[in-house]
């Protein structure tokens, strides 16, 4: 079993609700698909199989999520699956806050052996139509901040929606305004070096 120093990081920066959950999950992994690697791609936890994604998790504030990658041809004996058309949240398991929301060690073990024949059969998930990216306003105390250093604008400014999205949520979901200012003050300081908002992951 070969952990990835990423995946642990992130594990253990996640809030004290979400670990157990992440470490309950990433055992199944391993102990279900023995020939699993670790990754972390798009800022979150990725687990691969024969070189392709075969999970990934994600921890959140208040709840985790965990997806199958194939899971628009995946068939759902359980029923415990939310597909595409039909989610509530991200992932395929809706919003995991403690280990009691976590489908049974049987569920899990059966979706992910599913999950590893379809990949042995070179099956490929289906294309789902999408819509442009709505951009998320940038708060305007985060912007002035930005504004007064122009390396910072300039980077903030070059992000795709996705990217903005992760500081404005990160900005917007502050408890205090202590808490607000400094996620700004960090934000703008991220920015001028150049920095997406969970850099620390992507550089692991």
């Amino acid at each position: 079993m070969e952990f990835h120093s990423g995946i642990s990081t992130y594990i253990e920066s996640a809030a004290p609700f979400a670990r157990p959950i992440l470490n309950q999950l990433r055992t199944w992994v391993h102990q279900f698909c023995p020939e699993v690697t670790e990754t972390v791609k798009w800022s979150f936890p990725h687990f691969e199989y024969k070189g392709r994604i075969l999970c990934s998790m994600a921890a959140f504030s208040k709840h985790c999520a965990f997806g199958f990658w194939l899971e628009s041809v995946m068939k759902d004996p359980h029923g415990i699956m939310e597909h595409s058309q039909a989610k509530s949240s991200m992932g395929n398991l809706g919003r995991i806050s403690s280990l009691d929301d976590l489908p049974s060690e049987i569920q899990i073990r059966d979706l992910i052996l599913k999950a590893m024949m379809l990949i042995d059969a070179g099956v490929k998930p289906e294309k789902k139509k999408t819509g442009p990216v709505k951009e998320l306003e940038t708060p305007a105390d985060l912007m002035e901040q930005l504004q007064s250093v122009p390396v910072a604008l300039e980077f903030y400014q070059e992000l795709p929606p996705g990217q903005k999205k992760e500081y404005i949520l990160w900005v917007a979901e502050a408890k205090t305004e202590a808490t607000r200012s400094k996620r700004i003050e960090t934000t703008v300081l991220w920015c001028s070096e150049r920095k997406r908002r969970l850099w620390k992951y992507e550089s692991c």
